[in-house]
């Protein structure tokens, strides 16, 4: 019975929800959002409710003022949304990137509450001095500034009240709209409302988990310790929980304080350069970049102007891609770098990024109406991310699903060149990126990486080295008696087409390389070592052939 009545409240509330969200959207003449829809058919009953509204202005700026005034889980549903640029026409996905999630703090002794309930202390043995007004407030959680009994100074974040609440009953409110756009929308198969929502959901409860946070900045700062370049402000563990996390107070200039930057003397030329060479290690080097970069979380340590570094904050989000779309965008950019567009073709195909039956011809001219009017320009006036974001849309056209991270990635490369033409005008971004990714490539994919890799995988073949003779001597007896059937789906078969047509030679070479050296594995678990020729060991001459097939199906095609 108390079951039924929470339940019944809470679809009244989401009731009266959903009828502020169509009154917000009429008021900012946004109604054609809902059109085709059931609901759509009733809100002219709701029009004489709506009162004034932003109706002179601009599509995506009534997006954006809709979403401010809906509350602070819809401003980063905004935000959130704003890095899915393929789905979002270029007017709403420009304006939902200029929300700003600042939100009217909580009273600091609920925040106290929190930090005592969490921590399991009460805040004088956990802090010499705590400030109950928060520094800043945003809609997951608020900073207050505190400081330990070593004498330290730190941030305290903690999580809002009931915030966990709020979101899930946000999001419900979503999933319906998003069945309802699925349904009546003429786009939906292209947009997936649904899987744009989980999308959604995953980053925000993602920002609920501290502790992951605190993992993010604590891994970014280990990465980059003892860096010139970069400064992550330090973790305290002991101080942190899921709702609660303590670091490391830092002080610094936002990146985008021109005025502020002038006055210290920073050489914001220096400094520009150094923000593309940063993000380019973070992507290639580490695999693991900070994808939320705008100004705000991006600062400028004033301590040595001349030498200027970047002091990085805020790691609720963060990016990693897939070791394959890694080399893949590698190569694709050392691609564009060369304006080889039949190499940029032949990459998106062998990446899997779109069908194989796609023609080359019919692709690479397509990929070179696109980059081609970019090169009439100055280098130091072309933007990769923008390049990106065209061979994206291009790629779309061939029934290319992208990966998210892909595109969180696109989206985080046009905050680092927003940031750094800012600071330098002339700032060349292909000459600073062209090196860092060079250098990277060269030492990944050396003879030392390739051998400290087959090291580092060697006692997983070891380990399996002794079934191998019994393996072996089973196959040949089925062989013999003609027992043995291959087994292979169709599925199989269409990869084995798709790797023949893309010309994935490195795949050939890795499958040939694989079964030499699992030969040689089975020659050496043989009485006395297995046969020799010339007095050499077979197995010998087989794992070498076998490692160099592997290091071949390593090695970068250029």
């Amino acid at each position: 019975m108390i079951g039924a009545t929470r339940g019944a409240v809470t679809g009244v509330r989401g009731s009266f929800r959903a009828l502020h969200i169509i009154r917000v959207l009429l008021r900012h003449r946004l109604d054609a959002l809902l059109e085709g829809s059931p609901v759509g058919r009733w809100t002219w009953l709701l029009r004489p409710l709506t009162g004034g509204g932003s109706t002179d202005l601009p599509r995506g700026e009534r997006v954006r003022l809709a979403l401010q005034e809906l509350g602070p889980i819809f401003v980063k549903f905004g935000q959130i949304l704003s890095t899915r640029r393929d789905l979002l026409p270029p007017d709403i996905a420009e304006e939902l990137s200029l929300l700003q999630d600042r939100v009217a703090p909580f009273p600091g002794e609920k925040a106290r509450a929190r930090i005592e309930k969490e921590l399991g202390r009460p805040i004088a043995e956990l802090f010499a001095e705590f400030d109950e007004t928060p520094l800043a407030s945003a809609s997951i959680a608020q900073v207050h500034a505190a400081r330990l009994h070593d004498g330290r100074e730190v941030v305290v974040k903690v999580l809002r009240p009931g915030i966990r609440a709020r979101i899930s009953a946000d999001i419900a409110l979503l999933r319906s709209l998003a069945a309802l756009a699925a349904q009546h929308h003429p786009s939906a198969e292209k947009i997936r409302p649904q899987d744009v929502v989980s999308e959604i959901e995953t980053t925000l409860y993602a920002e609920l988990d501290l502790q992951r946070e605190g993992a993010n900045a604590s891994l970014m700062r280990r990465t980059w310790e003892g860096s010139a370049e970069l400064y992550v402000p330090e973790v305290f563990w002991t101080h942190s929980t899921e709702a609660v996390l303590t670091m490391e107070r830092v002080r610094g200039i936002p990146s985008d304080a021109i005025d502020r930057l002038d006055a210290a003397g920073i050489d914001r030329k220096a400094l520009a350069a150094r923000g593309v060479r940063v993000f380019y290690t973070q992507v290639f080097r580490d695999n693991f970049f900070h994808a939320d970069a705008h100004a705000g979380n991006i600062w400028v340590d004033p301590a040595n102007p001349s030498d200027p570094r970047f002091i990085a904050i805020d790691f609720g989000i963060v990016g990693q891609l897939d070791r394959r779309d890694q080399y893949y965008l590698a190569e694709n950019f050392m691609a564009i770098f060369q304006r080889d567009y039949r190499r940029i073709a032949e990459l998106h195909v062998e990446a899997g990024w779109m069908p194989a039956t796609t023609r080359i011809d019919d692709l690479e001219a397509a990929v070179r109406s696109v980059c081609e009017p970019y090169f009439t320009r100055p280098l130091s006036e072309i933007a990769l991310g923008e390049v990106l974001m065209k061979l994206f849309k291009v790629a779309q056209r061939y029934q290319l699903t992208l990966q998210p991270q892909l595109i969180l990635l696109q989206k985080t490369l046009l905050n680092i060149e927003g940031i750094g033409r800012l600071l330098d005008p002339k700032l060349d971004i292909w000459a600073e990126a062209r090196p860092v990714l060079e250098r990277i490539l060269r030492e990944r994919y050396s003879p030392n990486t390739l051998a400290a890799e087959f090291r580092k995988r060697l006692p997983e073949l070891i380990t399996h080295a002794p079934d191998m003779p019994g393996l072996l001597h089973a196959f040949l007896a089925q062989q013999v008696r003609g027992e043995h059937t291959l087994n292979m789906r169709s599925e199989d078969l269409a990869e084995l087409a798709r790797i023949s047509r893309a010309g994935q030679r490195q795949t050939v070479y890795a499958i040939l390389g694989t079964g030499l050296m699992i030969v040689a594995a089975v020659l050496v678990g043989l009485e006395a070592g297995g046969p020799r020729v010339f007095g050499i060991p077979a197995a010998a001459g087989i794992a070498a052939i076998g490692a160099f097939g592997a290091f071949l199906a390593a090695w970068p095609r250029r």
